[in-house]
């Protein structure tokens, strides 16, 4: 999690080659995943598509998120 967006994966240089080679993606061939022949390790049981329980539940809140500071917001220069 970088904030500067200079700095992160996709914006570098290689754009989106940077996060294929990342070692974590080491085990995904890239291209049965773009011809979508690979099966989901995991593929959850859903009963519409609005059904929300494999989600955590959170109680509600009544308070307000923090402001974000100027030179923290990603679009300010958009």
């Amino acid at each position: 999690m970088v904030a500067d967006l200079s700095k992160r994966y996709g914006n570098l240089k290689n754009r989106a080659q940077d996060i294929k080679n990342h070692r974590f993606f080491d085990n995904i061939n890239w291209k049965l995943m773009y011809e979508k022949k690979i099966t989901a390790p995991y593929k959850p049981v859903v009963k519409s598509a609005s059904d929300t329980t494999h989600f955590t539940e959170y109680p509600e809140s009544d308070e307000l998120s923090p402001a974000i500071k100027e030179s923290e917001d990603p679009f300010i220069n958009w």
